[in-house]
């Protein structure tokens, strides 16, 4: 009987929890995305990636990261790969187990690449500290639910409050409404993104304000493509496109009443990543007289090389003295290995006469770790006295 009960507690152990016949890799660690107590995915200091999952009745299993890594099989039912040296950041992936596309138990899961998605953070050196926990007063990321009124339903955002907001009970704070980009939603700059480190250490260092930040889903959790039949570029005109509207006629007014904000447009600013970009500028340019900080990462900004900056956005830059004086930071940014067109916006808008602060964030691609750097950037332009 006691054998009997043995074996049925090691049945219903998890699988992390089972031998493995493999030792594990000398000279690596456990990636930060990994689970309390599991041994995988793990990094070398080659920034190698090394993984296992465990599929015993499997005929053929493979890793998508960036591209297809064929798995071994052991005599235990374990596949485990090595990949080549991976470039520093948070990469997402996923295991194909029979044809069938699965996330890593041995993760957190993160909501990017194209829905729930398994991550490895190949850590930076000392240039990556600006996004690490630490010894400075920590704020709070916040789940708040409220209901919208455009939608006739409740939603959720994360807000964060900075360390302060606790123990200065009569101190007001200026807002930034922060923007994930498509197929993520309102967890992606806090989880991935690092948000609350990035504004923790700037704070207590003083190199930006205390401020609110807000993050909520910008009703573009799925991927971009036309029905059959339809407009390609009608289409992209409604991709997302209640969002601007929710937060101007629920979100601001919400997070005004239940936080202590300064409600002001001189204190309200708003950025997004990718299509978060694209809503930042739909947004912003055609609400000016409620922001007057903007920013935008690696933004889907469609302008052709034929546009008139004097006639986009309902004609907001036709009068660039008057625009300058309203918006007191102008930023776009994007990695040196993406083609996203910021930099040659920014150009435009330059020598139309708009002031825009433009950042290239050297070796990175459409990635987290570009955007992470954005936001170290553009925070300290924001609500300068």
């Amino acid at each position: 009987m006691k054998r009997f009960i043995l074996l049925s507690a090691l049945a219903a152990l998890p699988l992390c929890m089972l031998a493995q016949s493999r030792p594990i890799p000398a000279g690596t660690t456990v990636s930060e995305t990994a689970l309390f107590e599991r041994e995988y995915p793990r990094v070398d200091a080659e920034h190698r990636g090394y993984f296992c999952v465990y599929a015993p009745k499997a005929q053929e299993v493979y890793l998508e990261l960036q591209g297809r890594h064929e798995m071994e099989k052991d005599a235990d039912g374990w596949w485990y790969c090595t990949t080549k040296p991976l470039v520093v950041g948070p990469h997402f992936y996923h295991f194909m187990v029979d044809g069938i596309q699965v996330t890593d138990i041995n993760t957190d899961t993160y909501c990017g690449s194209y829905g729930r998605s398994s991550m490895i953070e190949i850590p930076e050196g000392p240039e990556g500290d600006y996004y690490r926990p630490h010894d400075v007063p920590h704020g709070q990321i916040r789940s708040v639910v409220y209901w919208s009124e455009f939608e006739k339903r409740y939603r959720r955002c994360m807000v964060y409050t900075p360390a302060e907001y606790e123990t200065r009970p009569s101190q007001r704070y200026p807002v930034l409404y922060l923007q994930h980009g498509m197929c993520e939603d309102e967890t992606g700059w806090g989880k991935q993104g690092k948000a609350n480190h990035i504004l923790d250490n700037l704070i207590a260092a003083g190199q930006c304000k205390p401020m609110i930040v807000v993050m909520d889903s910008g009703n573009c959790g799925i991927p971009f493509r036309p029905k059959p039949g339809q407009d390609a570029n009608k289409a992209r005109e409604a991709f997302g496109a209640t969002f601007p509207l929710i937060l101007v006629q629920d979100i601001i007014p919400f997070i005004d009443k239940e936080f202590r904000t300064l409600s002001d447009r001189d204190h309200r600013a708003m950025a997004g990543l990718s299509w978060g970009g694209h809503q930042t500028f739909e947004t912003t340019l055609r609400n000016i007289d409620k922001f007057s900080h903007i920013g935008s990462f690696s933004g889907a900004i469609f302008l052709g090389p034929g546009a008139k900056v004097s006639e986009i956005y309902d004609g907001v830059f036709a009068d660039p003295a008057s625009f300058n004086k309203q918006v007191h930071a102008l930023f776009m940014g994007m990695g040196t290995a993406e083609g996203m067109g910021s930099e040659r916006i920014s150009k435009m808008l330059n020598d139309a006469g708009i002031h825009c602060t433009y950042y290239a964030s050297p070796g990175t691609a459409h990635e987290w770790l570009t955007w992470r750097r954005c936001l170290r950037e553009f925070l300290p332009m924001l609500f300068k006295d």
